[in-house]
């Protein structure tokens, strides 16, 4: 009996080690065979230069150029392998903000102690519209002309600053995530 429960255990041990070296084996095959960077670019393409965006919004936020200029900055010199370059890059992104707009979305019922009985809106919607130019000197084919939009809801308690340090950022985010896939993931 002791006999036959020493061979099993070597049964076991042996089955362990041809499974774990499979497995690896597997996923080093799949590794190969996929990338898990999910990025479509070109191995050649190595450069990246982004232009300031320009404001020509008709309502202007003093800030909003500018902190979208280093917000898409900082995402593809982060989370790629691009260097930065002034001078023939691989890769130019420009572009312009074109809408920046804060409207109603939600009214309230009348406001008791206003003269008239004015309506007072409950929710308002901050929109961003961003025109983007993007050229590939490596793929060429791949370049385009495109405008991204997103907006968040908010509510009308929330004064304008409160607006501007967090749903910008929210918005800004968004639309940066659309251009970074759009380019990089090539989704």
């Amino acid at each position: 009996m002791e006999r036959f429960k020493n061979s099993n255990y070597g049964f076991q041990k042996s089955f362990g080690r041809l499974f774990t070296i499979s497995f690896f084996s597997f996923l080093l095959f799949l590794q190969a065979c996929y990338s898990f960077t999910n990025s479509s670019l070109n191995p050649d393409v190595k450069t990246i230069q982004i232009k300031d965006f320009i404001n020509n919004a008709a309502l202007v936020n003093p800030t909003l150029a500018q902190q979208f200029t280093i917000d898409i900055n900082n995402r593809f010199l982060q989370r790629t392998t691009l260097k930065g370059a002034t001078e023939n890059p691989h890769i130019l992104i420009e572009g312009e903000i074109t809408d920046y707009t804060i409207s109603p979305t939600t009214i309230s019922s009348p406001v008791e102690n206003s003269v008239g009985g004015q309506i007072q809106a409950a929710q308002n919607k901050l929109t961003i519209t961003v025109k983007v130019h993007y050229e590939n000197a490596i793929e060429p084919e791949k370049g385009f002309d495109r405008t991204y939009s997103d907006e968040a809801v908010f509510s009308s308690d929330l004064d304008i600053n409160q607006i501007e340090a967090s749903q910008i950022k929210v918005v800004n985010d968004r639309i940066i995530n659309k251009i970074f896939n759009d380019i990089i993931a090539d989704w």
